[in-house]
């Protein structure tokens, strides 16, 4: 079989990269300074990068992400009460293997954004599926899915995550309807995927904003047991970076 059979096989068959890194080495004669056993293992290789890639790509679209944000960028000079140590761990995602939570509290202006777009995006190069969702955006439209009846197509959608992201959590009050919703998402969640939640409210302020207190109780033992706690400190970054 000639090499333009050969190609048109490859792309019949979807294997883009395998296909790129053939044209390639046959372009420049590369395959000649190579084993069989180097060739071959150079086309799997490209192939395996180019479907990560895709996938990687698919699920960064999908999570919404807030910040095109990253591990290695995360600033540990200011001081915010921030350990690297507590960041290096989670990056491994283990507590998301584990259906742990993270909770992040602090002030507006300390990055609690940014912290949790960087481990969301952490957790998509690991293959996890995420969901990113301002708090307020997000009970909303579950609250309007519930009067339009696309509830339970958008709840099944998110308990099918990885990891759910909920920032700025508490900014306002939740009515008697959004407690509730916020009561079975999390059970539903609860022992079968992970949740990071960013405030700037303590975690015992947390009763106020949820309303009931029996419900309030119920929400936060499924949040807090097994969970991660990130309370940062200091002063705001925004009037640093803002003219930068």
């Amino acid at each position: 079989m000639n090499q333009t059979a050969t190609m048109q096989k490859l792309e019949e068959m979807r294997l883009s990269g395998f296909t790129r890194a053939y044209r390639d080495m046959m372009a420049t004669g590369m395959n000649n300074d190579f084993t069989i056993d180097e060739v071959i293992s150079h086309l799997v290789q490209a192939e395996w990068d180019e479907r990560y890639n895709k996938r990687l790509q698919r699920l960064i679209t999908n999570a919404r992400f807030r910040y095109q944000a990253c591990m290695e960028q995360i600033d540990y000079v200011e001081k915010r009460n921030l350990d690297k140590t507590i960041m290096l761990r989670l990056s491994s995602c283990d507590w998301i293997a584990k259906k742990q939570n993270v909770l992040i509290n602090g002030s507006t202006g300390l990055g609690k954004s940014y912290l949790s777009s960087a481990l969301g995006h952490q957790a998509c190069q690991q293959g996890y599926k995420v969901f990113y969702r301002n708090s307020i955006k997000l009970f909303d439209e579950l609250k309007i899915a519930k009067a339009d009846g696309s509830y339970n197509k958008e709840l099944k959608k998110i308990e099918s995550q990885d990891l759910l992201i909920i920032d700025d959590f508490g900014l306002k009050p939740f009515d008697s309807v959004q407690r509730l919703i916020l009561l079975e998402l999390l059970e539903d969640r609860h022992g079968e995927g992970s949740t990071l939640i960013t405030s700037q409210l303590p975690v015992n302020k947390w009763y106020d904003v949820i309303g009931d207190p029996t419900i309030a109780d119920a929400i936060l033992d499924r949040l807090v047991h097994s969970s991660h706690r990130i309370d940062l400190d200091g002063d705001t970054l925004r009037d640093k970076y803002k003219n930068c």
